[in-house]
């Protein structure tokens, strides 16, 4: 019978270690964080020795044998000097992502880009403060869409916009909107009233381009170039290339959604 390597898979939790003394381990810490094996016993951080056979040593070894393959995603790669998270219609995570998404994509495109349109689902857990590792920008970007540019009139932006005011306003760079009981009531980009004729770049994600969370960006689309990049692969670029910059993540709001009751 042939053998298999062990593939392993995780997700950020709290974690409860009252009975060992256990906590989160760096790539670094793993013995002082989740204990050792010593003979056919686990002695555990807090001193206690527990049977290799019981229930608690084997969940220990489970553990302890997983960090190798974890510690490539510890590996620390920016610096957030306070936690951002997500809320509608902006938030400082949402805002911080997509102003930087739309300059990344400015360079990879090589073409002006006027609006930059993500989707809140896209953006999974939060920025803690603090040190950031690799896990955290997988875990906050998680999916395999392609990062995309795309041309279209004013009058298809400004009827995604009306849609938008309708139901839910996405993720949005590059422009600032005002919406009342359901309507659009006015949409600027660089400081200019959304013109209908005019012909706006626009960079998004390939969830968005046939209906995913409602839109459908690719219809009417002047022109048109999926990239063979994924979104992470933007992010990390982006993220790397501040760190080597010595400059924090940072987000804000700055009122680009109003929604008036």
């Amino acid at each position: 019978m042939g053998l298999c390597a062990q593939e392993y898979q995780w997700s950020a939790g709290r974690m409860d270690g009252s009975r060992t003394g256990c906590i989160a381990p760096s790539k670094d810490n793993v013995s002082e964080a989740l204990g050792t094996f010593k003979g056919s016993s686990y002695l555990a951080p807090n001193g206690k020795k527990f049977d290799g056979n019981s229930a608690t040593a084997k969940v220990a070894r489970i553990v302890i044998d997983a960090q190798q393959k974890m510690a490539r995603v510890k590996d620390v790669i920016a610096y957030s000097p306070e936690s951002m998270s997500l809320a509608y219609p902006e938030s400082p995570l949402s805002n911080w992502y997509i102003d930087f998404f739309m300059k990344e994509m400015e360079k990879i495109s090589g073409k002006k880009v006027h609006i930059g349109i993500a989707n809140f689902g896209g953006i999974r857990v939060d920025m803690p403060k603090g040190d950031v590792i690799l896990d955290d920008m997988l875990s906050m970007f998680p999916f395999k869409n392609s990062a995309v540019y795309i041309e279209h009139k004013g009058i298809v932006i400004r009827n995604i916009l009306e849609k938008m005011a309708a139901t839910r306003f996405q993720v949005l760079g590059g422009v600032r909107v005002v919406a009342e009981d359901g309507k659009l009531i006015s949409a600027e980009i660089d400081g200019e009233p959304l013109d209908d004729e005019k012909v706006y770049g626009l960079v998004t994600n390939s969830f968005l381009l046939h209906g995913g969370d409602g839109l459908h960006l690719a219809d009417d689309a002047v022109f048109m170039e999926i990239y063979d990049k994924d979104i992470i692969d933007v992010v990390l670029g982006y993220v790397k290339s501040e760190t080597a910059a010595g400059r924090p993540l940072t987000g804000k709001t700055d009122g680009r959604i109003v929604i008036r009751k």
